[in-house]
């Protein structure tokens, strides 16, 4: 059977080598051979999903504040790509309704990560499945949604519960195994800082896919595969797929 995560993992597309959550960043994981990217959801000021992992756009625009405090019609004239280097100037904030088209064009799979500003868990969670549900081709299967937002992937499981979820984590909680069954998960998803073979091995006896993020060394990436590991997400998905060709 097919797993739910290949074994390489693009990080926010490209992220070591594109300015992440941009379409670029989408284009060049794909041109660098790998079968699903990951990349953060959220929602602006009046609504709309877009791509964006801070709470804020200082870091990866060239906009000021909160995102929730922003509208779209002010985030889409924004630059994405500047930050990250002359080249990559003028590349804008991408809408998750046009990053799921430019996924279908290029044959790419998604772990999209729901990553709701504060407060905001069940609407993120909301739009961001009312988007697949227009977007993303009926029966296509390699859409995952994930989150550290247990209230989303509540939400997401209502009403999305054919589309798989992922729970993510920092450490290891104590609950986790049960919040990976109530909020009915098919996968795991672990800081490769926390995760120990013995924890790894608990979650692979549970039956869920294992996915392990961030992971840029190839040496340690192997280590995982001893461990059971499923899944590697990487800033640089290229590199990391040849390192790890016959996983």
């Amino acid at each position: 059977m097919d797993r739910l995560l290949p074994p390489v993992v693009g990080h926010r597309g490209a992220a070591a080598d594109a300015p992440e959550n941009t379409l670029a960043s989408l284009r060049l994981a794909a041109e660098q051979g790998v079968k699903m990217v990951e990349f953060d959801a959220k929602l602006t000021g009046d609504g709309v999903a877009i791509l964006m992992h801070d709470d804020r756009l200082e870091r990866t625009t060239t906009g000021q504040g909160p995102v929730a405090a922003a509208p779209w019609a002010e985030i889409r004239q924004l630059d994405a790509g500047a930050w990250f280097g002359p080249a990559w100037r003028g590349i804008g904030v991408p809408s998750l309704e046009e990053t799921l088209a430019l996924l279908v064009e290029l044959d790419l799979n998604a772990n999209i990560e729901i990553k709701p500003c504060p407060g905001r868990a069940v609407e993120t969670a909301e739009a961001i499945v009312k988007a697949v549900g227009g977007h993303w081709p009926r029966n296509r299967p390699g859409l995952v949604l994930s989150s550290f937002a247990r209230e989303s992937l509540a939400t997401a499981r209502d009403a999305a519960p054919a589309v798989p979820r992922g729970l993510l984590l920092w450490k290891k909680p104590a609950d986790w195994s049960a919040a990976a069954v109530a909020l009915d998960c098919c996968a795991v998803h672990c800081a490769a800082q926390y995760l120990t073979p013995e924890w790894a091995a608990e979650i692979k006896r549970l039956g869920y896919d294992l996915a392990v993020y961030t992971v840029n060394d190839p040496v340690f990436a192997w280590q995982l595969r001893d461990w059971g590991v499923d899944s590697i997400i990487t800033d640089s998905p290229g590199a990391m797929g040849t390192a790890l060709h016959g996983w």
